[in-house]
């Protein structure tokens, strides 16, 4: 079964084929990969809220844990056995 899907945009135009050899799927990821690229290329708001998005998660992921989930077993046990058991203690209770 095959297909063809064309897309024209202002500044974009892409056809998207579904072929079932190897061949055709080379073109159909070479297709999807310019569409996404033309169009973050020619985004103007776009970009500036995918930069707040990432500077958002880079603020949970990294700076708050920091602060935040410290490393409790670490600091309070000083061998892997004494943290293992705190844990099945604290598990079975």
């Amino acid at each position: 079964m095959t297909g063809c899907l064309s897309i024209r945009k202002k500044f974009l135009s892409l056809k998207l084929c579904y072929c079932p050899n190897l061949v055709g799927m080379k073109e159909v990821f070479k297709n999807i990969f310019q569409f996404y690229y033309l169009g973050f290329r020619s985004m103007d708001l776009g970009k500036k809220l995918w930069m707040i998005i990432l500077i958002k998660l880079i603020i949970l992921f990294l700076i708050l844990r920091v602060f935040f989930f410290p490393n409790y077993l670490k600091s309070n046990f000083k061998t892997d056995e004494q943290r293992s058991n705190h844990v099945i203690e604290q598990l079975t209770k």
